[in-house]
């Protein structure tokens, strides 16, 4: 059986850094709270039909740090790589974007998923953050596959995937419950074999250890 890279980080997590176009993906910080809080309260009403139901302290401090508890202790495990997405020249959190259910042996895939401020939809930044991340996961992390759902509504998702040539692959009945609701979602898949006809691609990534 292949044995998770991730396993061997320091057990504190690491400081991992993937730099994009115009942007950046970071592993988070207690010190993002103020950032994060913002951003994510701003942009709620955006957000919730496309997520889980808020918990009633979701945007509290007590709540992020039990946040990047759990954020570290998956990263450690090798089940999660959780980055927020930061803009190249002013540092400003505009999003976030999850490598999760990681899984090795004869599976080695994981599924994606991420989130936008509103203010920063649209203009191409969760595009240039998942062009950094496929190499990263396809190269640093050795996985063959990378699977993302969305509901068939949400179409800046679907957009998103498909300018990331990511392939169409079915349809998931009452996925996930979403806004308090099981939702539909459409399967997108992006193996490691379509990026190799591609032509090869290199992530830019640093790590230092801290959290």
């Amino acid at each position: 059986m292949a044995v998770s890279p991730l396993r061997f980080l320091p057990r504190r997590g690491a400081a991992l850094r993937i730099d994009g176009d115009g942007v950046y993906l970071r592993f988070p910080s207690r010190r993002d709270y103020a950032m994060w809080s913002q951003v994510r309260g701003s942009s709620r009403r955006f957000l919730e039909p496309w997520e889980p139901v808020w918990s009633h302290d979701d945007l509290t401090r007590q709540s992020f740090s039990r946040r990047i508890d759990r954020y570290q202790q998956d990263y450690r495990e090798g089940r999660a790589v959780p980055l927020f997405l930061f803009l190249s020249g002013s540092n400003q959190l505009v999003g976030g974007l999850n490598i999760g259910n990681i899984r090795r042996a004869a599976a080695q895939s994981c599924m994606i998923g991420y989130w936008m401020s509103e203010d920063s939809a649209g203009k191409g930044l969760m595009l240039a953050g998942l062009k950094a991340a496929i190499p990263y996961i396809f190269e640093t992390l050795q996985l063959h596959r990378i699977e993302a759902a969305c509901i068939p509504e949400n179409n800046r998702s679907v957009r998103l995937l498909e300018k990331a040539n990511f392939q169409y692959e079915g349809y998931l009945r009452g996925y996930l419950k979403i806004n308090g609701k099981w939702r539909d979602h459409h399967l997108y898949a992006l193996l490691s074999d379509d990026v190799a006809r591609d032509g090869p691609a290199t992530a830019k990534t640093k790590e230092n250890t801290g959290s």
